[in-house]
């Protein structure tokens, strides 16, 4: 285990961890009774043939538990080097980030003191009860390619990137503040398909009057929606325009991706945790990693915004 005065200054230094020591005194009091009653659970679950809290004690403390897990997200730290760092076996880093990395992926993003959205539906009644207006965007990770012989190899190719990664749908408001952050699907998995896979466009024509912002891969859902989520214009003469035509057009496809480059300003802080920007491990836990990587940038970006601790 590392020392008092290691484990404080890696606390105190936000470029370690991507988080302030207000935040971090946050998530250990939120995630502590956490893992320690899922951990009670566990051991209380199988045979004994001692009484549980027997036996030795844990070399890597709850704290540091967290520390190992956001070094991991935020830079990409390999779990051998994470394991001489904090002078344990590489088996009890994997354990110690198997435990964590779950509970951070389920708290949701944070977007005001005490409140937190967690689903696609609690983020569309947010932006209906707020009168906001809605951004989203597709964001991709490179991920390695399935073995030989696996049926699935090819659904990992990117059309857009021609490249094997996994993708998420970001939505974030008119301000950048992260709402939502989708679990992964394959990278051949269209924008809009994983869009209507959400369940977005049922949640748009149930629920509140919401406008939505989107790129061209999402062109379809405003008629599907009523209008509700607006994509760039389509070009009407691809041949011998009108007069002014181009430029009007060309004008408002600037007008409109002004207005979304918020999205694109929220995914790109998302890739400034390694770990989103390309992904050595297993594919399946890609889900996990997003959402908690979410989780932890809008908690920080709200306590940023706010100057108070939560």
């Amino acid at each position: 285990m590392v020392g008092n005065r290691t484990r404080a200054a890696i606390i105190r230094s936000q470029r370690i961890t991507g988080l302030t020591p207000d935040v971090i005194a946050e998530l250990v009091a939120e995630i502590g009774p956490l893992w320690h009653e899922r951990h009670q659970i566990a051991l209380a679950s199988r045979p004994r043939r001692r009484a549980v809290g027997a036996g030795a004690r844990h070399k890597l403390v709850f704290v540091e538990r967290l520390l190992a897990t956001w070094v991991h997200l935020r830079h990409g730290a390999t779990h051998d080097v994470l394991a001489c760092w904090f002078g344990v076996d590489r088996s009890t880093i994997t354990r110690a980030i198997g435990e964590v990395r779950p509970l951070l992926a389920t708290r949701g993003c944070t977007i005001a003191p005490g409140m937190r959205l967690r689903t696609l539906l609690e983020v569309i009644d947010y932006l209906g009860a707020e009168g906001r207006i809605g951004i989203i965007g597709g964001t991709e990770v490179r991920v390695r390619r399935p073995a030989v012989g696996r049926k699935d190899r090819e659904k990992f190719i990117s059309g857009k990137n021609k490249q094997n990664a996994v993708k998420s749908m970001v939505v974030t408001d008119a301000d950048g503040r992260l709402l939502f952050c989708s679990p992964a699907e394959p990278g051949s998995c269209a924008d809009i398909t994983h869009a209507r896979k959400l369940g977005l466009v049922k949640l748009l024509a149930d629920g509140p009057a919401v406008e939505i912002l989107a790129d061209a891969g999402y062109q379809g859902l405003g008629a599907q929606t009523g209008g509700r989520v607006m994509t760039p214009p389509h070009r009407k003469f691809k041949k011998n325009p009108p007069e002014g035509y181009e430029e009007m057009h060309e004008r408002r496809r600037n007008a409109h991706s002004s207005r979304r480059i918020r999205v694109e300003h929220g995914i790109g802080h998302l890739k400034n945790w390694r770990s989103l920007a390309r992904h050595h491990g297993r594919r399946e836990r890609m889900g996990d990693i997003i959402q908690a990587v979410a989780g932890l940038l809008s908690h920080q970006q709200v306590a940023t915004a706010s100057g108070t601790r939560m």
